[in-house]
């Protein structure tokens, strides 16, 4: 990957201002060069981690979803030993389970309401960007003139 530095360097008493400038470019492009290839290969092994922290991950919400299910069942014949009729104990079952998705995504929406997009932020900027584009000398109003 990395280049021996046996390459011919002129004297530099004896070189000109053009070979001197040649090869500073040559060098500071190959340094670019391999800057890019060590960003590369650092990206690559990010990416393999994050694949297999990714399919592990997956593996593990794959198995919370088979103890979910166990975890029903275990509780539907609870309730079956406490003297409930099998088929009911399985609609409780049912009926918790349907519940509780339905807090889960109340409580999502709710969260997801709660969302600004940014609105202060998107103001102050718009703010600054026409304070900068003003070039007649008036001061400006808003929130970025009194900062």
């Amino acid at each position: 990957m990395a280049e021996p530095a046996t390459r011919q360097q002129p004297d530099p008493a004896q070189a000109s201002v053009g070979d001197l400038v040649a090869l500073a470019i040559s060098d500071v492009s190959q340094l670019v060069k391999y800057e890019l290839d060590l960003a590369k290969m650092e990206l690559k092994a990010d990416a393999r981690r994050l694949g297999i922290g990714g399919a592990l991950v997956g593996m593990a919400a794959f198995v919370g979803c088979l103890v979910l299910v166990l975890l029903c069942f275990a509780f539907a014949y609870g309730l079956v030993a406490l003297g409930i009729w099998q088929w009911a104990a399985f609609l409780i079952v049912a009926g918790t389970c349907v519940l509780t998705a339905a807090l889960a995504v109340f409580i999502g929406f709710t969260k997801f309401r709660g969302l600004t997009g940014l609105r202060k932020t998107r103001s102050n900027v718009s703010d600054d960007l026409a304070l900068i584009r003003r070039d007649d000398g008036t001061p400006a109003t808003g929130s970025a003139a009194a900062r």
